[in-house]
């Protein structure tokens, strides 16, 4: 089977992930997320059967209380994901916007659920006030129940009984974080969210985010970032310095979903950052990564029974 994902993100590495994993050692004691979002690359790892220990963190917290849900109450969450479904036909539209106001004045992660899965793109919006403003997807309604349902249980068999979840600053996460951890990072780009975007509830600075990868090069972890990139001639971001002794390499993402809504066939490039403590553990050199036509990112088939 595929491995499972029930939330549509835009900026999820759920295509990239098994790239990604070529990189990890062959055995993970726990892999830690400081920005996890969807958690595609942990959901990728432990389907992959790399470690059974995960910390998923996100500073949103709808996004890592939804987290929550999934893993631990895969049927209530399933159930409530499916309630919402099938009472948006009468009027779909309004149904979305009923939702999605109701979530921004509770913030109930089952409605955001919802809300990720009917969207444009599945891609978050914040306004300034720090409310979901994204619009509905007029072409379709979201994913059908039964699918929904498949892919909850299919992350909540992989993490459930693995997982700690929380809802921190990741810059709070060192002193919880060890030498035997593996650390993957995914942050808000330099360059195109700044300080502030509306795709994420809060920025990173870029001299903190540094300060934060000094430490852990300092408690010797190994870790991965997902940080810069390129989409046709356009650059995000600086990169990361010298200092600390960083292999940078890039993986092409595909087309961009904008440029591809333009008509445009700008290829996305994101970089990959390796320290040095998980270079001297993998045993494979690291390089660019460039899709070959047709292929389709996968780790393995295998089949899984749910419990």
């Amino acid at each position: 089977m595929k491995i499972p994902h029930p939330i549509q993100y835009q900026g999820s590495k759920r295509n990239l992930a098994p790239v990604i994993l070529k990189y990890f050692p062959g055995k993970v004691v726990r892999l830690v997320e400081p920005f996890a979002g969807t958690s595609a690359v942990s959901v990728a790892c432990a389907f992959a059967g790399i470690t059974k220990n995960f910390w998923l963190n996100d500073y949103n917290a709808s996004l890592s209380g939804l987290l929550e849900l999934i893993i631990n109450k895969p049927e209530e969450l399933s159930d409530y994901y499916e309630k919402l479904w099938h009472q948006q036909h009468s009027d779909s539209i309004a149904h979305y916007y009923k939702i999605r106001q109701e979530f921004n004045e509770t913030d109930d992660p089952g409605l955001f659920l919802y809300l990720l899965s009917r969207c444009v793109k599945g891609s978050v919006r914040y306004n300034s006030e720090g409310n979901f403003n994204q619009s509905p997807d007029k072409r379709r309604k979201g994913a059908r129940p039964e699918n929904m349902e498949k892919n909850i249980r299919g992350v909540s068999f992989l993490l459930k009984g693995k997982t700690i979840i929380s809802s921190l600053d990741y810059k709070e996460m060192i002193s919880g974080i060890k030498n035997t951890d593996l650390v993957y990072m995914d942050p808000p780009y330099q360059g195109v969210c700044r300080d502030k975007d509306s795709r994420y509830l809060a920025g990173i600075d870029y001299d903190e985010f540094i300060s934060f990868l000094s430490k852990l090069n300092k408690k010797r972890v190994p870790y991965l970032i997902s940080y810069d990139g390129k989409c046709g001639n356009r650059t995000y971001g600086n990169y990361l310095p010298d200092r600390l002794k960083l292999k940078r390499i890039e993986l092409e993402a595909g087309r961009s979903s904008q440029a591809t809504l333009l008509g445009k066939k700008d290829i996305t490039y994101e970089s990959l950052y390796l320290s040095e403590k998980l270079l001297n553990l993998i045993k494979i050199e690291p390089k660019n990564y460039k899709k070959q036509q047709y292929e389709q990112l996968a780790i393995m088939e295998k089949t899984i029974t749910y419990a």
